[in-house]
């Protein structure tokens, strides 16, 4: 596959996960947790997905395939951190949005 096309690929799938993120805060915010949960898991697989384009990436330098160092690539590492940082904030506030239901519901918050 061509260079550009792998670096697109890694882009379109970190998006993805990010936009299944907050779809799943969305979702946990109307109260909604087995939908938010559903959300959570997409956006791990597309992570995963993207992790292992660019896990192929780091490979193929490691063996002696030099890419030039891009802005697309640059940005495509970017939106990778970006997935997975607004996944970790994703799932607290599935848990908290969960939490917070519970309580409103008569229920006991236990950490």
């Amino acid at each position: 596959m061509e260079f550009e096309m792998i670096i697109i690929n890694l882009i379109n799938h970190s998006g993805e996960a990010r936009s299944s993120c907050m779809e799943a805060i969305h979702y946990a915010k109307i109260g909604d947790f087995h939908k938010a949960r559903e959300k959570i898991d997409e956006a791990n697989e597309k992570i995963s997905l993207a992790h292992k384009t660019q896990t192929a990436l780091i490979q193929g330098e490691a063996q002696g395939n030099k890419q030039e160092l891009s802005l697309l690539l640059v940005h495509a590492q970017d939106h990778l951190m970006n997935a997975l940082t607004v996944k970790d904030m994703a799932v607290e506030f599935v848990e908290l949005y969960s939490k917070i239901s519970e309580i409103l519901s008569g229920g006991c918050l236990n950490a």
